[in-house]
């Protein structure tokens, strides 16, 4: 349910999850039509423009809209109904993707991640695009909010027949609960962030039969993020 903190919980009503996420697709939806046709406009008044100077405003123009588009489309994305096509997929070369991934996506920053991968011979069932979409939202929280001192330490390994991955965070302090760690979206909302990606994270996780948790390890200094999955 969805109920503002501060307020009277009598003056307040009760909105359901699914409410709030057809809220924002159909949101979305039309602020992107808008959009597209802001688009529309803007390209047809380039191709009459002769001035380069103008032409080159209009281009800064088509630019700010599209990325308007690509963030309404990712808000709609990150509330979106999880429907993994699962494959079979060996762990060690999933890893090993994840890994290239990380290094693409988060270039010059991943000389501070230490991997410690031991997956010989076990086999995944998972949606490739959905979990390594799971993994970057992980690496980026642990990358953006709050770092401590140190590098990013993450382990991958097979426990029980599980597939267990492990990103352990350097983190001087951190208060946060971790109870209902990914259950608690637009808890935290930001200039870009909203509040989102760990909800998501979560969602695809249990999709594919797996856990998310996470706590602090005070002796340690560090957040340690989990995933298990079934082999």
């Amino acid at each position: 349910m969805v109920r503002p903190s501060s307020e009277d919980p009598s003056d307040v009503p009760n909105v359901a999850w699914s409410d709030v996420v057809r809220f924002i697709r159909q949101l979305s939806h039309d602020l992107r039509n808008h959009l597209n046709a802001i688009e529309l406009q803007s390209g047809y008044i380039s191709e009459l423009e002769r001035d380069d100077e103008l032409k080159s405003e209009i281009k800064r123009l088509r630019e700010m809209i599209a990325g308007m588009t690509s963030t309404l489309q990712s808000l709609s994305k990150a509330v979106s109904a999880i429907k993994p096509n699962l494959i079979p997929y060996p762990a060690a070369d999933f890893m090993e993707d994840l890994r290239k991934n990380i290094d693409h996506d988060f270039a010059g920053q991943n000389a501070e991640i230490i991997w410690n991968v031991q997956l010989a011979g076990a086999i995944l069932k998972v949606d490739p695009q959905l979990l390594q979409e799971t993994f970057t939202e992980i690496f980026g929280n642990a990358l953006r909010h709050n770092r401590g001192e140190g590098p990013l330490v993450a382990t991958a390994t097979i426990d029980k027949n599980q597939f267990v991955f492990r990103l352990e965070e350097p983190k001087a302090q951190f208060e946060l609960p971790t109870d209902n760690w990914g259950r608690e979206p637009l808890g935290k909302i930001g200039q870009g962030h909203y509040g989102l990606g760990l909800n998501r994270v979560r969602a695809i996780v249990q999709a594919h039969g797996g856990k998310l948790y996470a706590q602090y390890d005070p002796k340690t200094r560090s957040l340690v993020t989990t995933v298990a999955l079934p082999l």
